[in-house]
């Protein structure tokens, strides 16, 4: 690392836009390519980031803020600081009764953060650095790895560019994985799943001050389970107020609404209480309306071509939203690819360690995300989850020399590599399933949270009855 490198990074989203902070730390000549146009523009060329219109937050978590901390403490600091705590999920009935269910019993919680206004926040960082170059409206059309250049579409033609080191964090469709799989024997896996989404935004209410609030505790992550198919949203930073709601249906049965009638129905079997929230017709335009998107995962290996090129994030590995861990696992990777590159005595070696040390965590997150999908829309009303749940969190706060916790909280409040915090948890599983220990704890624990909750009724209930 101590030979002034070059580096071509291809997209300027979250991840890539962390990892060009990373390398010029580190004293590379950075080059951050996106195909899009500067996201603080607007279309005429202005300052657009007051315009820039509403987007699904996203959730920064334990992870994501150690990655950011790595490139400056300063700059998690201010992220830190603008966004809104999400202590839990607000599971939502059929007739609209709501039930918290807290991620933590020590109240770690998640946080919503705008992914356009963090973006270029990040954006804005980089463009600070003298050893970072921003290139807006460049499109990949190949690479040449041995020879190492990169050809671009630019509005000015094509151009060829020299780097020593491409970096890949275009996304899920990513430019840089094809350029990859020409040039090395790299496993891929693409699966797109059964459902589709569509956007739909909750307004803000109008309180008794005359004053906008927020429609929805805005310190839940809400969640209309339904089985083979969920409604779920969470608040919007800013001034507006607002909700974001994405609903989750397989594509038959966005085909069964051929009628506006037809999503109104739908609502008031599924979702009552939204339809107030959103307004009939509203809602009725939104649905038919907004754009319908696709959800796909991605596996590949190996993420590395000798030192020469690299994946990180959705380019390595696109995951389902459902663990809210997309973006966090994207600013590990940019983590533990300087961790691998700083302790090894080439770029290759540090490349090629990555490799190893990163897939078995990229393939165990990317399950877990699909299976969170089965437990948001079903389980999450499940007393079996639930008992678990509670005799895992009741043994974590009161006997925590045993070890046992959730696996939500070792994967969203901790750095315990994905894949064994799999392992603990199917482990604990077993020991919860099948042992007699196992099941003395599981209904001393469930017993003790009972009495609790009891008696936190009754101590509530005790001075209405005197």
């Amino acid at each position: 690392m101590d030979i002034r490198r070059s580096v071509a990074i291809i997209g300027a989203g979250p991840v890539g836009t962390l990892a060009a902070l990373y390398f010029a730390n580190e004293g590379w000549d950075v080059s951050l390519y996106d195909l899009r146009q500067d996201p603080r523009l607007d279309k005429h060329g202005n300052d657009g980031r007051s315009s820039t219109g509403k987007s699904i937050n996203l959730a920064l978590s334990h992870r994501g803020i150690e990655g950011l901390r790595g490139a400056s403490p300063q700059l998690a600091e201010l992220i830190v600081s603008n966004v809104v705590p999400v202590y839990g999920r607000m599971i939502h009935d059929t007739r609209g009764r709501q039930q918290s269910q807290l991620y933590d019993v020590h109240g770690d919680h998640i946080n919503a953060v705008d992914r356009g206004w963090l973006n270029n926040i990040l954006i804005d960082q980089a463009e600070k650095r003298e050893n970072i170059s921003l290139k807006f409206q460049y499109r990949l059309l190949q690479c040449d790895f041995d020879a190492r250049t990169a050809l671009f579409h630019t509005p000015s033609g094509e151009i060829e560019v020299k780097a020593d080191l491409v970096v890949g964090a275009d996304g899920a469709h990513s430019a840089v994985r094809r350029q990859l799989m020409r040039a090395a024997r790299v496993d891929f896996e693409q699966k797109y799943i059964d459902t589709l989404w569509c956007e739909i935004s909750i307004p803000p209410k109008v309180g008794a001050d005359g004053k906008d609030e927020y429609p929805l505790d805005p310190n839940h992550l809400h969640i209309w389970p339904r089985k083979t198919f969920m409604l779920m949203s969470l608040a919007n930073i800013g001034d507006d107020k607002s909700f974001t709601g994405t609903l989750f249906m397989s594509p038959s049965q966005f085909e069964d609404l051929t009628y506006p009638t037809d999503v109104t129905e739908l609502f008031q079997a599924n979702f009552p209480d939204v339809i107030p929230l959103v307004g009939e017709k509203n809602l009725q335009h939104q649905v038919f309306n907004n754009p319908k998107g696709s959800l796909v995962s991605v596996k590949c290996n190996p993420y590395h071509y000798s030192d020469r090129c690299v994946l990180i994030g959705d380019a390595a590995h696109a995951m389902v939203p459902f663990y809210g861990q997309g973006m966090n696992c994207g600013f590990e990777d940019v983590q533990q690819l300087f961790y691998c590159l700083k302790s090894s005595n080439s770029v290759a070696s540090g490349l090629s360690a990555y490799t190893k040390t990163r897939r078995s965590d990229l393939f165990a997150i990317s399950d877990l995300a699909m299976a969170n999908y089965i437990e948001m829309r079903s389980s999450v009303t499940s007393r079996t989850y639930l008992a678990r749940k509670h005799a895992e969190e009741f043994l974590y706060k009161y006997f925590p020399r045993l070890g046992i916790r959730t696996l939500y909280h070792m994967v969203s409040f901790t750095s315990i590599p994905y894949h064994v915090a799999l392992r603990t948890s199917k482990r604990q599983a077993r020991m919860f399933r099948g042992t007699a220990i196992g099941v003395g704890l599981g209904v001393i624990s469930i017993a003790a949270y009972g009495l609790l909750k009891f008696r936190r009724v009754w101590q509530t209930w005790l001075p209405h009855s005197q």
